[in-house]
């Protein structure tokens, strides 16, 4: 898998992702432990709120932002958003108020989701071959797992000689370097094609390919079922280590890590398991593990011993791997289904539709666990993950090839297809989602 790392280009996106991570991963810890100086045992409802104004900012820019920068902006939209995300992360160890957090947390949020969509349509350009984009995708979601694991870890460490104030000074410090290692990284030249149209447009054709293809609407429901797990482990431990485990600022951050532990275990897994089995079984059978995690821990909450530490730890971990199995073949599927030209809004519209549903578990994790217990915000999650396991399941069909057959005949000068291909009339297999491309270029 590190082999990957020999490309260059990659290399550098792939450092100025570790570290803005990491900084992220301080962040979250020192947010969960901020939110409970300011609200005490009403903190998962705190981070519910602020998590669903992250997600609803995710959902409302995300199309947008991608289809606003042109091809040639890209290197410095993405350092101006590094930079912004910095000087936003300063600013929280002075917060005294709710809504002062609410605020900040608008801002950095906002810069990341034009940050986030940008950065990764940017990978698969960089590598063209279907093993490397693999590697990377498992990488990248190494990445994001140090923000659950080392971060948290770090944060511990440094917990023991400076107040969680501190941390956010760190975030700011990562978000600074990964601006430099942007700065530093050679770009693809970008498709002329991808700035035609206005970026309403461009935006609504990244949401339309991805609505009407059946594996992305099965991606869209299984990311509910991501977002049902990862929201209760997000929002509640703090709560549930703090109040109900009487453990200190270091066991949160423990708890976190877990999880991570778990999502990385499987993400070093997955490339070479892709290798020999489809994309759909493995998400699907996260999906199962997932829903059978949670109704776990719900039964086990009203057992005579309750939820114990080693328990904790064990369910995170378990809900960190069937995470990992869940969003990391992501990316392999929007490639399959889309042109090169239309990947930046295909990425968009992934970022905005699967924080739709974050959008709905967040608050859903805190409001329930603030009000009627953390065995109530369990069932409910895992009902929510269920109902996603089985959305997925009907809209993606198990007979799903990789290439369609399909005829060119009759389509316009000018369409993407005979732009690659020497005849326009004859039968042939490629990549794309056949329907969707017809219906944008009618006969």
């Amino acid at each position: 898998m590190l082999a990957i790392l020999r490309h260059r280009g990659f290399r550098h996106l792939f450092a100025a992702q570790v570290v803005a991570l990491l900084g992220t991963g301080l962040a979250t810890v020192a947010l969960a432990l901020l939110a409970y100086d300011l609200a005490g045992d009403r903190a998962g409802e705190v981070l519910g709120t602020a998590l669903a104004i992250k997600m609803a900012v995710y959902v409302a820019l995300a199309p947008v932002s991608a289809a606003l920068v042109p091809p040639r902006w890209r290197k410095r939209a993405l350092v101006a958003l590094d930079l912004v995300r910095a000087g936003a992360a300063l600013t929280l160890p002075f917060v005294s108020e709710l809504w002062q957090v609410y605020l900040v947390i608008g801002v950095l949020q906002s810069a990341s989701a034009g940050f986030t969509p940008l950065f990764q349509s940017i990978i698969p350009e960089l590598l063209a071959d279907e093993r490397d984009y693999t590697r990377a995708l498992s990488l990248s979601r190494l990445a994001y797992d140090l923000e659950s694991l080392l971060s948290p870890a770090i944060a511990a460490a440094l917990l023991t000689v400076i107040s969680f104030h501190g941390l956010f000074a760190g975030t700011s410090a990562g978000f600074v370097v990964s601006a430099l290692l942007v700065v530093s990284a050679a770009f693809p030249v970008a498709s002329a094609v991808r700035s035609s149209g206005s970026p309403y447009a461009r935006a609504i054709r990244g949401m339309r390919i991805y609505l009407r293809t059946p594996r992305l609407r099965g991606l869209l429901a299984l990311n509910l079922v991501a977002a049902a797990g990862g929201a209760m482990a997000f929002v509640n431990t703090v709560v549930i280590v703090r109040d109900g485990l009487g453990g200190s600022e270091r066991e949160v951050a423990w708890a976190l890590a877990a999880f991570g532990a778990g999502s990385m275990l499987v993400a070093l897994l997955l490339p070479r398991l892709l290798e020999h089995v489809s994309d759909r079984r493995v998400m699907l059978l996260s999906a199962v593990a997932m829903v059978l995690s949670l109704a776990a821990t719900t039964a086990l909450w009203t057992a005579p011993m309750g939820v114990t530490w080693p328990v904790l730890l064990a369910s995170w971990a378990v809900l960190g791997m069937a995470y990992a199995g869940l969003v990391t073949p992501g990316g392999r599927l929007l490639r399959r289904s889309s042109l090169p030209e239309d990947l930046p809004f295909l990425f968009a519209a992934q970022f905005s539709l699967s924080h739709v549903c974050w959008l709905l578990a967040y608050p859903l994790a805190g409001a329930l666990g603030a009000r009627y217990g953390m065995q109530a915000a369990l069932a409910a999650l895992g009902a929510l993950a269920l109902l996603g396991l089985l959305a997925a399941w009907r809209s993606w069909p198990s007979d799903d090839p990789e290439q369609l057959a399909h005829d060119h005949a009759g389509l316009p000068d000018g369409h993407p297809h005979l732009r690659q291909h020497d005849a326009g009339n004859g039968l042939h297999a490629h990549r794309f989602v056949i329907d969707e491309l017809h219906q944008r270029w009618p006969r």
